[in-house]
Formats: C-alpha cells, sequence, structure tokens
C-alpha cells in the first residue's frame, strides 16, 4: 500500500464529506475496492468511533490504525484534520482582503453557483416525487414566506407539510 495514495484518499472524503460519518461511503468504496480494507474493520472502526468520546468523524483514524498501524492513524489524523484548518487561513485572507473587487467578485460568483445547485438539487427531488401544480405551489408559497420572514421557517416546514398531505388525500 502506498502511504501517499492512502494518504490523497483519506484528505479526498475528509474534503468532499459534511462531517461525521458523512465520508463513509467515499472510503469505503475506495479502501474496499483496492483491498485495503474489510467490512470487518469498517465495523469495527466505526464501533470505536461510537464508543469513544469527541466528533464522531475521528473513526477514520481508527479506521486508518486499523489498515496500516500508526502510520496509517497518523496519516488519517492529518488529512482529517487539515481540511477544517485550512479554513482558518482562508478566513484571515477573506478580513485582510475582503473589501478588494476581486474578492467581492469571487464571494458573489460564488453565491450564484450555490443557489444554482440548490435548484438542481431542488428540481430534483421534486422530479423524483413527482412535479405537479400542487408541489410547485407549495415550494412558491414557502420560498415566498420564507423570503419576506413572515413566519419562522421550522412553521414553514411544518406547514408545507401539512398542505402536502392534505393534496395528497384530495
Amino acid at each position: 500500500m502506498n502511504p501517499w495514495e492512502f494518504f490523497w484518499l483519506l484528505l479526498k472524503a475528509s474534503l468532499f464529506s459534511t462531517s461525521g460519518t458523512g465520508n463513509l461511503p467515499i472510503l469505503h468504496h475506495d479502501l474496499i475496492s483496492r483491498g485495503w480494507a474489510s467490512e470487518f474493520q469498517f465495523a469495527e472502526a466505526l464501533a470505536i468511533g461510537q464508543i469513544t468520546p469527541g466528533p464522531t468523524g475521528l473513526w477514520v483514524i481508527s479506521l486508518a490504525y486499523l489498515i496500516d498501524g500508526v502510520r496509517g492513524g497518523l496519516l488519517a489524523f492529518v488529512a482529517v484534520t487539515l481540511p477544517p484548518m485550512s479554513v482558518i487561513g482562508v478566513l484571515a485572507f477573506f478580513l485582510r482582503h475582503n473589501a478588494h473587487p476581486a474578492v467581492q467578485g469571487f464571494i458573489r460568483g460564488l453565491t450564484i453557483a450555490v443557489a444554482s445547485i440548490f435548484l438542481v438539487v431542488i428540481s430534483t427531488i421534486m422530479q423524483q416525487n413527482g412535479i405537479d401544480v400542487g408541489t410547485i405551489a407549495i415550494a412558491g408559497l414557502s420560498m415566498f414566506v420564507a423570503a419576506k420572514r413572515w413566519v419562522p421557517i421550522p412553521i414553514i416546514l411544518l406547514g408545507a407539510a401539512i398542505v402536502g398531505i392534505v393534496i395528497a388525500m384530495i
């Protein structure tokens, strides 16, 4: 097993996941397909991660230790902590240069990209659940009320769910 490739797989999983066990599918696919880990090692590492104190995302360190010993544990520690620690550098840069037009343009572009991805995800969810006029009406009304901040978000979600149930029963 190449330690640099192992580190890259751990880092990639940490970069492209949210937290906790969010990196499980990526690591499972990458490590099982290479024959570097077994299902038992995954189960054992997840159990260790659940019973030990601290963040559940540290299960990766247990997994890497089970796969490659102390070297694997150290590689996983660096791979798991590097992305969150890099946020400190990004924040320092942003605080120093946030008034620069290029940074403002980047933030605007990033905002548009995130909103576009959100719309794609929402439309995919709606298509998978059968788009109809009622669904579009619920979504539109919910977005309008949320944008105006007339009602708290949990109330909007509850109301949209109730309206969806009523429409489905009709």
